[in-house]
């Protein structure tokens, strides 16, 4: 299940509504009071189909991550075996289908077989294996108020889902044997989160169902930071449907088979040092929760952040779990303590670089960095730091940290008198923003507010 963006998503605005007053009728001086079109800025870009990063940890570990991904789910419930699909797979659309859809499902679908030799394919017409069901967002949101898309087995369509819901037919715990299975989109949202929720729920609706924070390189992570299927996915895919295991084994079955499969799989990971990581304690969980999410007070999510930290601190925990921690404070402490908060995010991005896969959460950190300086008037900081992270932005594949940051550098180049710099960073920014957000509305917003970022850097 992929979550309403309690956070990764939702982060990116963060800064901006701290810093920036309501911004004035015109949005800014770059011209998006005019439409946006394809003859008078660059049209949508889309992403190539390759991998974002690759799996890079001990094998080890990474049996101890595939044992509980395989064998709890995100609430928490154990599942007393392993389940798949046996034989080959096949991915239907239905519904109003938008006009992204077809292109990102060949693109991910391409990568399934590439990568993880997965006997699947795209049918036309019918159900398939996978049935995808594009449904409005209130459709969605009225079914699983926290889910910006979900996977459900044993049903094809959103109807049949609402007339099963709450039975044991709809149960994952209960099946022994995947036969079908139902993947519910939103039809009315951007391109990227159309592919964002392909790419997430396809591969739970085939392989892992559990969702785990202290993976740094995986999208089956609650805090949304990876925006597409990595390498570390595709393995988990690959050694969920290796021949050595099948459908109904429980546990100790598939632990005992473990270390032979991965060996084959991932000769690399046999000589790489690492251990086996404890589960998140659900109070840490809880407190993650709180601190992100749209339940509670302003006033309840930094004493939430704290906790997150606290806890952390307490397991003795060095990997992307405190920074997350970090992060969360640092949040949390945006427009009351703004040299707390940089102390804090920068604590996070320097515990996230030392993480694999982690670089694309410290561009996160950096976007907030950037936002910083670019309302303070720092703006040769500001470019710095885009500077650093845009490339690895691009390679993780994310369009709306991209875009975003291509606009405050835009805002910097300009302000620094690099017209013709700042020009090109922001036609390559709405370009991205367009993917990212969907409407002229929602980029003409997003542009709004980090010009107003600029403006108040350039008064101060």
């Amino acid at each position: 299940m992929r979550l309403i963006p309690m956070l990764a998503s939702l982060l990116l605005t963060t800064v901006l509504s701290a810093c920036v007053a309501t911004p004035t009728a015109q949005v800014s001086k770059t011209d998006l009071d005019s439409p946006i079109t394809d003859q008078g800025y660059a049209s949508v870009q889309t992403f190539a189909s390759g991998p974002a990063v690759g799996a890079n940890r001990s094998n080890i570990e990474m049996a101890s991550d595939f044992l509980d991904l395989e064998f709890r789910m995100e609430s928490g419930r154990a599942l007393p075996v392993l389940t798949r699909f046996e034989g080959p797979i096949t991915i239907a659309m239905t519904g109003d289908v938008p006009p992204a859809a077809r292109s990102e499902l060949a693109k991910v679908v391409s990568r399934f077989q590439r990568e993880a030799g997965l006997n699947v394919s795209v049918v036309t017409g019918g159900q398939g294996s996978i049935t995808i069901d594009f449904r409005p967002k209130s459709d969605l949101r009225r079914a699983v108020p926290s889910a910006a898309c979900f996977v459900v087995p044993n049903v094809s369509s959103f109807n049949a889902y609402m007339k099963a819901r709450g039975t044991v037919a709809v149960d994952w715990t209960r099946i022994s044997r995947r036969e079908k299975v139902a993947v519910f989109v939103p039809s009315d949202t951007s391109p990227q989160e159309v592919r964002d929720c392909l790419h997430e729920e396809l591969a739970q609706a085939m392989g892992p169902l559990n969702d785990l924070f202290r993976l740094s390189d995986s999208v089956f992570n609650d805090d949304n930071f990876h925006a597409v299927l990595t390498g570390f996915d595709m393995l988990m895919l690959r050694t969920h449907y290796s021949p050595e295991l099948r459908s109904g084994m429980n546990e100790a079955e598939v632990a005992a088979r473990l270390p032979g499969i991965l060996a084959r799989l991932n000769p690399a990971g046999q000589s790489r040092a690492g251990a086996a990581r404890q589960l998140s304690p659900r109070v840490w969980i809880s407190a993650a929760e709180e601190a992100f999410g749209s339940r509670g007070s302003a006033a309840a999510r930094p004493i939430a952040a704290e906790r997150m930290l606290s806890i952390a601190k307490a397991q003795g925990w060095r990997d992307g779990r405190l920074a997350f921690s970090y992060f969360a404070l640092g949040r949390a402490q945006t427009g009351r303590d703004l040299p707390a908060a940089i102390a804090s995010y920068t604590e996070a991005a320097r515990i996230w670089r030392t993480q694999p896969g982690g670089q694309i959460h410290a561009a996160h950190v950096d976007m907030q960095l950037a936002a910083f300086a670019l309302s303070s008037g720092q703006f040769d900081h500001a470019i710095a730091l885009t500077d650093r992270s845009i490339k690895v932005v691009r390679q993780f594949q994310n369009a709306s940290l991209l875009a975003t940051m291509l606009a405050i550098r835009s805002e910097a180049l300009d302000a620094t008198g690099r017209s013709s710099e700042a020009r090109a960073a922001r036609l390559d920014s709405q370009s991205w923003a367009r993917y990212a957000f969907g409407s002229d509305a929602q980029v003409r917003a997003r542009m709004a507010d980090i010009a107003a970022l600029a403006r108040r850097g350039r008064r101060g």
